[in-house]
């Protein structure tokens, strides 16, 4: 059998394109229904109406599937907000992150991922990747906050931007309370409120002494 392509290095076209996104899309389906124990190519294959070859030698893996479908998302997602100001871009921030936790289909496809990111070396490193590609997409707002005078000029915009989804994801995965839009508005008050601070400043323990 081929050795499968390696997810993300190849950007198709045309049917293979078309073939990606069906079978993705059932991938998350399968994903959201039953978690990563129930996902199975086969299946995947069946959902998408793609024969189980094509499935086989394109992903080969569920590891090499889930990284491709993380990949996928990431690439979908929506662009940043740019409402000129820190607030109403970390609010953006948070509601997107909100709304996408508190969808049924999201919200289950999210948590069946990170479960199987917790024992797979691959998934984990995927979801990483995922999440890095979300923070430098909205760290810019940060950074145009420094430039604004918002915020210090060491502030980190990558540990502002976790800041706002912590408590999201917090409340998602581990407390179970309701994740609602008073939430995301608290999350990116909070985040302004710290950067403003300087708690999120690159040279706090030097800054310290000064």
């Amino acid at each position: 059998m081929t050795d499968p392509v390696e997810p993300g290095t190849v950007r198709p076209g045309g049917r293979t394109a078309r073939v990606r996104a069906a079978v993705l899309r059932a991938a998350g389906d399968a994903l959201a229904e039953g978690g990563i124990a129930q996902l199975d190519l086969a299946d995947v294959a069946r959902r998408a109406d793609v024969g189980k070859t094509t499935v086989y030698r394109r992903w080969g893996t569920v590891a090499n599937l889930v990284t491709d479908l993380l990949l996928d998302m990431a690439e979908q997602s929506l662009p940043r907000a740019d409402t000129g100001t820190l607030l109403g871009d970390l609010t953006a921030n948070a509601q997107l992150v909100q709304r996408t936790l508190t969808d049924q289909r999201q919200g289950a496809l999210f948590k069946a991922i990170i479960a199987a990111a917790t024992g797979d070396t691959r998934t984990a490193q995927a979801l990483r990747r995922f999440y890095d590609t979300r923070i430098n997409e909205w760290a810019p707002c940060v950074e145009q906050a420094v430039a604004r005078g918002e915020l210090p000029a060491d502030t980190d915009p990558q540990e502002v931007i976790r800041a706002v989804s912590a408590p999201l994801y917090y409340r998602f995965l581990v407390t179970g309370e309701d994740l609602d839009n008073a939430a995301a508005d608290r999350a990116a008050n909070a985040a302004v409120a710290a950067a403003r601070a300087g708690t999120y400043r690159r040279n706090t323990t030097n800054a310290s002494h000064t």
